[in-house]
């Protein structure tokens, strides 16, 4: 083996230049490869950050106008929603949707003794945590009790408690919205998109005080029912249908009622990460492929400049088994020193690059939102691709290792 091992050396030795440069080619493939990956996942781990905070199996319905004259009435008319629609859509169609609840908003200002914020006011229903994916930091959310007796009570997001009160914990702290005093009962976290100036009370509460019965939006979860892109098409045109005999409006006039499906854009963002992975993983493979194209080459010509050496060998009695080792040996050591180096190298990239954008984030003021996080790649990943390169480049350097097996000695021999 140590004899093996020295004339490999020494055929590397006598070819520096040109085994350093096919090196390099192997070293910058498995390189690229974790850069790329790394990069991807700093945009997909952005995403599922941003995306935190918010439910992914809830759909939501907004009146709109109508474009189109239906049943007696003009087109342009004003779809308001009611509760009513809650109960008539549940009731038909309760398989497929739960947890339902309406909301309204009005700009006010939140005050307190420290200080004041302009911001929306909610009036919501205890659903509403789960159908918005609101996640409670401290205390707790609107519940049936509080909308039922019509209590004045607060839920706020955690960046807002600290601009209204002085201590940590506000929950039990007053605040003041249209000279009424309202009861801090919680606080919620933001993410993403959620934004620091929106506060939620009791919808009765809300109706009660402004005299006001219409809903700015209708929420309902999601069953696991509905699982794909075509449910989730066929249940929003069963929506359109109910809510066009509810208000007299055509099923087909799709600006009388909004729809946000949120389970929907979430699947289509599954699909475009699925497709950002795969084309990552092209890219890479076919830059790794130049690498092993290099090594084939190399080795290809190393056989023919000891095309005279292998036909003596065989002509003194070396069996084929110990040519054909040794030129595959050197492609495997020439493989994997480099792609270990290149490893190596793009792991260290990808720390670099977390260090330095790991956790960028643009600031909107209301909202912040995550641009790029972590960018690193398992090691396992590493790993892997570095040994599928390997055996790769042992494959490449079968195809020369062949042909030098197939040297005839007498041929060899008058070889120039």
């Amino acid at each position: 083996m140590i004899d093996l091992l020295q004339e490999i050396y020494a055929s590397v030795k006598k070819n520096k230049l040109r085994t350093l440069l096919t090196g390099f080619a192997v070293a910058w493939g498995i390189f690229i490869l974790i850069v790329l990956l790394g990069a991807g996942n700093g945009l997909l781990n952005a995403f599922k950050e941003n995306s935190g905070g918010l439910s992914s199996n809830s759909i939501t319905l907004y009146g709109g106008k109508t474009s189109m004259p239906s049943h007696g009435y003009q087109r342009e008319r004003s779809i308001d929603l009611k509760n009513i629609d809650i109960e008539v859509i549940e009731n038909q169609l309760g398989e497929y949707l739960n947890n339902g609840g309406g909301n309204f908003n009005l700009s006010r200002t939140v005050s307190s003794s420290k200080d004041y914020i302009a911001g929306d006011v909610s009036g919501t229903y205890p659903s509403f945590k789960d159908t918005e994916g609101l996640i409670i930091k401290d205390g707790r959310y609107i519940n049936q009790a509080d909308v039922d007796q019509r209590r004045r009570v607060i839920v706020i997001h955690e960046d807002a408690a600290e601009t209204l009160f002085d201590k940590d914990n506000p929950i039990g702290g007053t605040l003041m919205i249209d000279s009424l005093a309202y009861q801090v009962i919680g606080t919620y976290e933001g993410k993403g998109f959620r934004s620091n100036t929106d506060f939620y009370i009791p919808i009765q509460t809300m109706k009660l005080i402004y005299n006001k019965d219409n809903l700015d939006r209708i929420t309902f979860l999601l069953s696991d029912k509905i699982t794909s892109e075509a449910q989730n098409e066929e249940l929003e045109q069963k929506l359109r249908a109910i809510m066009g005999q509810q208000h007299k409006f055509d099923k087909e006039d799709k600006r009388a009622l909004w729809i946000w499906n949120k389970l929907k854009q979430h699947l289509q963002q599954l699909d475009a990460a699925t497709y950002l992975t795969i084309a990552i993983w092209v890219i890479g493979i076919f830059t790794l492929l130049s690498g092993v194209v290099g090594v084939s080459n190399i080795m290809l010509i190393t056989v023919k400049e000891r095309t005279k050496e292998f036909g003596i060998r065989k002509a003194i009695g070396a069996k084929p088994s110990s040519i054909l080792r040794l030129v595959l040996v050197e492609s495997i050591i020439i493989t994997t020193f480099f792609g270990y180096v290149g490893m190596i190298a793009g792991i260290g990239a990808t720390e670099l690059l977390n260090s330095y954008m790991g956790s960028q984030t643009v600031d909107a003021g209301a909202f912040s939102t995550t641009m790029f996080s972590n960018p690193t790649v398992d090691i396992s990943v590493a790993i892997q691709a570095t040994l599928t390169l390997i055996i790769a480049g042992t494959i490449a350097g079968f195809i020369p290792a062949r042909k030098a097996v197939k040297i005839k000695p007498v041929l060899a021999l008058n070889a120039k």
